[in-house]
């Protein structure tokens, strides 16, 4: 499919374009822009100006991702599907609450803004782009730094603790009698919310940057994802995940020596080396024999307000593998799910109160030149009627204690809760 391509000049962030496309989309009476930015496609940002991202059946939710095969040179990205899988896909539990959101959403956009890791703006587009579209777009990017629109968020409505910690023990339970080895036990905070979340979404980008952030909206609601873990990247036969687990808090010089902490944890490294094997299983269902390795093993990682273990995994799969083929062995995700991932899903549901949304899904896009990246919803705001939505959890193994894990949980919404009260 041919692309074309123009640079753009301009030295803004991707926080300040996504605001101001924001506004042209308003003016206009457009649907919202989209947006990735960190560490995608090669790049440091991908924003689609205008894309309507609709609620898409569960049974087309991965097919939509299928595109033709993808050459293995990296290049523009042009356009595609952007939008996200909610958990709630392969979620086995009956819940009495229902979803707030659509169990998968995505759109599609024809055209794009995307920042190179150098600063270079590029105007991207599927084909020829519609006259006068270039030039427009140019002056968004070359519009300086609109004002932040305020917002007001609050009270934050806590999970319980002592529910949280009644189903770390019941995970333990399942672990001592021999139904599972590890599974990742979340809770939900609650932020009633005035504003636009796409500001949200900008100030977090901005102040953490995550390595996988990316922002959907659409009539249904809106996801500010501000993750730091990629799910899946493919380009051609090769498939690549990098899988987090283990986490200590960062917070500061009195924080430094977690690093080694971490990197010597016995409980950490087992969540860890697990979740590998169970990303190396998973792609091991739909790789060439002998194609998966593990190029780095238990790498510790600076992440806003935290340390985290982190590995990569690699596959390499038959080109004309579909991309529905893939998520359908792969999803969702090993590192918010459990091993063996089946029963966990199913522990999951018995343990936790409430239904998981998008968070522990994957939110990101599918180019048709360019392949596919999808990262894995976590530090993740779900936005509808008018409250923020956060999830967060940890893995569970046989020695977990449910006030270590309850730290974890707080540790971790600790930043994101920050950017809410400011």
């Amino acid at each position: 499919m041919p692309v074309f391509t123009r640079p753009i000049d301009g030295d803004a962030s991707a926080a300040q374009v996504l605001r101001c496309l924001a506004a042209r989309a308003r003016r206009r009476g457009l649907p919202p822009p989209a947006a990735l930015t960190g560490d995608w496609f090669g790049g440091s940002a991908v924003l689609a100006p205008s894309v309507r991202i609709t609620a898409t059946p569960p049974q087309r939710a991965f097919s939509t991702a299928d595109t033709a095969p993808i050459p293995a040179e990296p290049g523009p990205v042009g356009g595609g599907w952007i939008g996200y899988l909610g958990y709630g896909l392969t979620d086995p539990g009956q819940h009495a609450q229902p979803r707030r959101l659509p169990t998968a959403a995505w759109g599609w956009a024809d055209h794009l803004l995307r920042r190179e890791a150098s600063g270079q703006w590029w105007f991207e587009a599927l084909g020829a782009a519609e006259p006068g579209l270039v030039a427009e777009l140019a002056e968004v990017v070359a519009a300086g730094d609109p004002p932040q629109a305020a917002w007001e968020a609050g009270p934050v409505g806590r999970p319980d603790a002592d529910q949280h910690g009644k189903a770390v023990r019941g995970c333990v339970e399942e672990i001592a009698a021999g139904e599972i080895f590890q599974a990742n036990i979340c809770s939900r905070f609650t932020v009633p919310f005035r504003g636009d979340p796409l500001e949200v979404f900008a100030a977090g980008s901005e102040r953490f940057q995550p390595a996988r952030a990316a922002y959907v909206a659409g009539a249904w609601g809106a996801v500010a994802s501000l993750s730091p873990e990629l799910f899946l990247a493919r380009r051609g036969g090769v498939v690549h995940s990098s899988p987090i687990k283990g986490t200590l808090p960062r917070r500061g010089p009195r924080d430094d020596g977690n690093a080694e902490l971490l990197r010597s944890s016995t409980k950490d490294i087992a969540e860890n080396v697990m979740i590998v094997d169970m990303a190396r299983n998973d792609l091991g269902r739909v790789a060439e024999i002998g194609g998966v390795t593990v190029p780095r093993l238990l790498g510790v990682q600076p992440h806003p307000g935290v340390w985290h273990l982190v590995s990569d995994v690699r596959a390499e799969v038959p080109e004309d593998l579909s991309n529905s083929a893939l998520l359908s062995a792969t999803f969702p995700p090993a590192s918010v799910t459990g091993a063996p991932k089946v029963r966990a899903l199913e522990v999951i549901a018995e343990l936790e109160s409430q239904p998981r949304e998008v968070y522990c899904g994957a939110v990101g896009m599918v180019s048709p030149v360019a392949g596919l990246e999808l990262n894995v919803a976590i530090r993740t705001l779900e936005y509808a009627d008018g409250v923020l939505h956060l999830g967060v959890g940890g893995g569970i193994t046989a020695d977990s204690g449910p006030e270590r894990e309850w730290q974890e949980v707080l540790t971790k919404a600790a930043p994101i809760l920050s950017l809410l009260d400011a």
